[in-house]
């Protein structure tokens, strides 16, 4: 026992038996190879979500680093605005991963995933029959999240009376279950997302006002794709490393033709929409560089048209001849 208690993964007793130690000796190793995968994927994890995955050079982007730096230690909420493939998961987690948090539970829940009438059992748990088929008791995602992150993604959709309990959680750090008459509390910090215009949604009434100023504490505001297409050269580098490597081809950037056509692009669905269509790209690939032919026509129409605008200004194409174009 004493053995035990100083460390030691086992022991045996007197007389000694073969097969005994080479079982304990198997478990030994065995374990020893399961705390090795846990550290390899605990480091794996923290380089994901280091702050050198979020790609970019731009004004916006530096601020968004320096938030980050400010906030990961802290209690504070976050809420993180921005277009629907910006990278909004991902700076939460970043948020998460680089905080003395890091080596506890990050918890995600998209709130326009799940039915109104569902999400309050998701959020909170409920006991053992407190409603039909309520076989078993629940433990919900803030109570998951414990000594972690909950990252609340689409938190416009909240109903207004889910709203109201997640306000009393942010007000009293403490919830009860459905059913339940318990109160549990936790050291849970919330981190919310979204892509709507909550100051709207408050005008429209869809948004509490004391819960507007409870998750708003601390805004990170990630600007869309067109608004930085600085970030363009790099993050396109960025994922063509990447597929790249995973897809054991030898691509290692784009032609200068295809770049361009990239940066004129407006990009609707931002940075997701630029990883697929660089996976796309790399993946049918059969040189060094992405040719512009290699592109989506819908991108290679923008780049066109950018090149013609700039052609008609300098008095280089006439309206006519920027019509025969698409020809």
């Amino acid at each position: 026992v004493k053995a035990m208690k100083t460390g030691a993964f086992d022991y045996i007793t007197k007389p000694f038996n073969v097969d005994e130690i080479r079982v304990v000796i198997d478990k030994a190793l065995s374990t020893y190879d399961l705390i090795n995968d846990v550290n390899y994927l605990k480091s794996e994890i923290d380089k994901s979500y280091a702050f050198s995955n979020i790609i970019g050079k731009s004004e916006a982007i530096r601020k968004i680093f320096r938030l980050i730096k400010q906030t990961a230690d802290k209690q504070a909420t976050v809420i993180i605005y921005g277009e629907s493939g910006t990278g909004k998961e991902l700076v939460a987690r970043a948020v998460h991963y680089n905080g003395s948090r890091r080596d506890k539970p990050f918890v995600t829940i998209n709130c326009a995933a799940i039915p109104d009438t569902l999400l309050e059992s998701e959020l909170f748990g409920y006991e053992k029959g407190s409603f039909t088929n309520a076989w078993e008791r629940k433990v919900g995602r803030f109570e998951l999240a414990d000594q972690g992150t909950l990252f609340l993604d689409e938190i416009a959709e909240l109903s207004l009376n889910t709203q109201a309990k997640i306000l009393r959680f942010l007000q009293e750090r403490e919830f009860t279950r459905i059913g339940g008459s318990k109160t549990i509390k936790v050291d849970t910090r919330l981190i919310s997302a979204t892509n709507k215009n909550l100051e709207k949604a408050l005008a429209e009434e869809k948004l509490r006002e004391d819960f507007y100023y409870r998750i708003n504490i601390i805004p990170i505001v990630i600007p869309p794709l067109r608004e930085r297409k600085d970030d363009i050269p790099l993050l396109a580098n960025h994922f063509i490393g990447k597929v790249a490597e995973r897809e054991g081809k030898h691509v290692k950037g784009m032609t200068r033709e295809a770049l361009e056509m990239m940066i004129s692009y407006h990009w609707p669905g931002n940075v997701r929409e630029l990883e697929n269509i660089i996976e796309r790209t790399v993946t049918l690939a059969d040189q060094e560089a992405i040719s512009a032919e290699l592109l989506p026509s819908h991108i290679r129409n923008a780049g066109k048209t950018s090149v013609m605008k700039n052609q008609i200004v300098n008095g280089e194409m006439t309206f006519p001849e920027a019509g025969d174009q698409f020809e």
